[in-house]
C-alpha cells in the first residue's frame, strides 16, 4: 500500500516564474536520468527482489521517496509556468513569460496539460520505460542503480547552474543531496552482499570454469596497427574481482567469413538471391 498525507517531501518555491526552465526541469521527471525512471526502477526491482527482505524493503523505501521528487518537480514545472497564457489570443508583448511560452518553448504543458507538468523529457517525448533495469538480480541491479543514480545527479547540477531561481536552488540542493546519498546506499548494499570479490562476475552463480577463460580477463586491443592499446589498471595486475589477472591481447579473427544460404522461396527477395 502507499500512502500520502498531501504535503511536499522538501519545500518547493518560484521567485520568478521561467517556462524555459519549467521545460528543463521536465527533463528530471520524464527524461531518461529523470525521477519517473528510477521510481519504476526501484518498484520493480522491489517487486520481484528475492532473498534477504532487507534490499527488497530499502528499494521500495527509495521508490516512494522517487514518486515523492515527482511531486516536488511537477509543482515547480506548474509554478514556473504559472502566468503563461490560456488563449493564443491574449497579447503576450508586455508579458514575457507568457511571450516565453508562445515563442518555442514546450507547446505540450500548455496545449495538453493546461500549464502543469507531464511525463515526458524537455522535448516533449514521453517517458516509455525502456530504461527500467529491473532484472531479477540483485547485484546487477544494484550496480545499475549506482549509474542511474549518477547520471541524475549529472542532470540535476546541471539545472543547478541553470538558473538563478532562489527556490529553485534550495531544491535542487536537496534532490543533489538525495542523489548523493542513493548512490552510496546502492555502494553500501554491493558491499553488504560482499563487495567486488564476492559479487562480480555478475552473476556469481554461474561457474567460471564454462567459460571461455582465456578471454575472462583479457583486454582486447583493435587498433588497426596493431599495436598494444595504452595501458591502464583495466590491461596489468589483479582483477577487480580477485579472481583473475589482467593481460592484454591484440586479437585475431578466430572465425570463418559468414556464407548465408539461399534466401527462401516467396520471402521477397531478388531472383538472384535464391
Amino acid at each position: 500500500m502507499f500512502y500520502t498525507d498531501g504535503k511536499l517531501q522538501f519545500p518547493v518555491r518560484v521567485e520568478s516564474p521561467d517556462p524555459h526552465f519549467a521545460r528543463a526541469l521536465q527533463q528530471a521527471i520524464g527524461g531518461v536520468e529523470g525521477e519517473i525512471r528510477v521510481a519504476m526502477q526501484y518498484f520493480f526491482q522491489a517487486c520481484g527482489a528475492r532473498g534477504n527482505p532487507k534490499f527488497r524493503d530499502l528499494l521500495m523505501n527509495t521508490a516512494a521517496e522517487e514518486l515523492g521528487h515527482i511531486e516536488m518537480l511537477a509543482t515547480a514545472v506548474a509554478l514556473n509556468l504559472e502566468g503563461a497564457p490560456v488563449s493564443v489570443k491574449e497579447q503576450v508583448a508586455g508579458d514575457p513569460v507568457a511571450s516565453a511560452v508562445l515563442g518555442g518553448l514546450n507547446m505540450k504543458n500548455l496545449l495538453s496539460a493546461g500549464l502543469s507538468a507531464m511525463p515526458v523529457d524537455s522535448d516533449g517525448v514521453p517517458f516509455d520505460m525502456s530504461h527500467i533495469y529491473a532484472s531479477g538480480n540483485i547485484a546487477a541491479d544494484m550496480t545499475a542503480n549506482v549509474a542511474a543514480e549518477s547520471t541524475g545527479r549529472v542532470l540535476a547540477t546541471r539545472l543547478f547552474n541553470l538558473t538563478n531561481d532562489r527556490g529553485m536552488k534550495e531544491m535542487l540542493s536537496y534532490l543533489i543531496a538525495r542523489d548523493t546519498m542513493h548512490q552510496n546506499q546502492w555502494m553500501a548494499a554491493l558491499e553488504e552482499l560482499g563487495g567486488p570479490t564476492k559479487v562480480f562476475p555478475i552473476p556469481n552463480g554461474f561457474p567460471q570454469e564454462q567459460e571461455l577463460q582465456e578471454f575472462s580477463y583479457a583486454y582486447l586491443g583493435f587498433q588497426q596497427d596493431g599495436s598494444e592499446p595504452v595501458p591502464g589498471r583495466w590491461s596489468d595486475g589483479k582483477s577487480i574481482d580477485g579472481k583473475g589477472s589482467f593481460k592484454t591481447m591484440v586479437p585475431q579473427p578466430m572465425g570463418q567469413k559468414p556464407v548465408l544460404g539461399p534466401a527462401k522461396p516467396d520471402s521477397g527477395a531478388q531472383a538472384e538471391q535464391s
